[in-house]
């Protein structure tokens, strides 16, 4: 695919938590639209299953790479084996993550707190780190971090301080790497989703607590539409960037009171 000179066909693309849900949706669509894919996970025989599924589906190249995230030197290990592999980086995105138990702020668990922050927070900045140094010393130098927010950063839902925390921070990891990677062509943008259909909204339609404590169900969105808005956003050239994008399912109780 090509927007305006800038050809995608055969860069190299990062999706963390590729293997399952919306990151799989990504993953799918960047692939159809010529980019090589990385796709990482904890679980390699999800990864293994999930990259075989993509490559027969797009005809493109899907590899599988576990890694835990939330840990430096599986970070570290992830990043050296796919320059050693490919030989740079052109896309990273930052798509893996994990909600909190729905209960009251003052019984949610250090244990469960730190699980969140690892996944969310600590997670993207570890890759959004090691995107940087191979960003900057690849020839040609640069590259692109998308990274999967929230509308929770702004709106959040009762009962998920830790979610909304560290969504909020993506926000601001966002802008940070944005301003940070100017120098260098690595440009930096967030897609934040509501709703889109996958195994952590499908509550949703049986009803999910509101603000004003009542319970409803919610509608959801194809995480193809979130995909196709990566795929656009992925494809830009390194001069313009979508800074942040909410793609959202439209008769959701997001905007106005509630």
């Amino acid at each position: 695919m090509t927007q305006r000179g800038f050809d995608v066909k055969g860069r190299i693309a990062l999706v963390t938590g590729g293997g399952t849900g919306v990151g799989k949706a990504m993953s799918r669509a960047l692939s159809t639209a010529g980019w090589r894919v990385v796709i990482a996970g904890r679980r390699k025989d999800v990864l293994d299953k999930a990259a075989s599924e993509l490559s027969a589906e797009t005809g493109g190249e899907v590899v599988g790479i576990a890694a835990d995230i939330g840990d430096p030197a599986s970070v570290r290990a992830l990043f050296d084996e796919i320059e050693g592999k490919f030989g740079r980086l052109d896309l990273l995105v930052n798509n893996a993550g994990r909600s909190n138990s729905s209960v009251p702020l003052e019984e949610i668990s250090f244990e469960e707190w730190s699980s969140v922050v690892a996944a969310n927070l600590t997670g993207a900045f570890l890759c959004t780190q090691q995107a940087f140094r191979l960003m900057k010393a690849q020839t040609p130098q640069g590259g692109r971090i998308i990274n999967n927010g929230s509308i929770s950063a702004t709106t959040p839902r009762p009962k998920s301080a830790p979610y909304t925390a560290t969504k909020h921070a993506i926000s601001g990891l966002t802008k940070s790497s944005a301003l940070d990677g100017r120098p260098f062509d690595i440009a930096c943008g967030q897609i934040d989703i509501g709703n889109a259909a996958s195994d952590m909204t499908a509550k949703m339609s049986g009803g999910v607590p509101q603000a004003n404590g009542e319970m409803a169900s919610e509608p959801t969105i194809d995480p193809m539409l979130i995909a196709d808005a990566v795929v656009y956003m992925a494809g830009l050239p390194l001069d313009a960037n979508v800074l942040t994008m909410t793609v959202m399912a439209t008769k959701m109780p997001f905007v106005g009171r509630g």
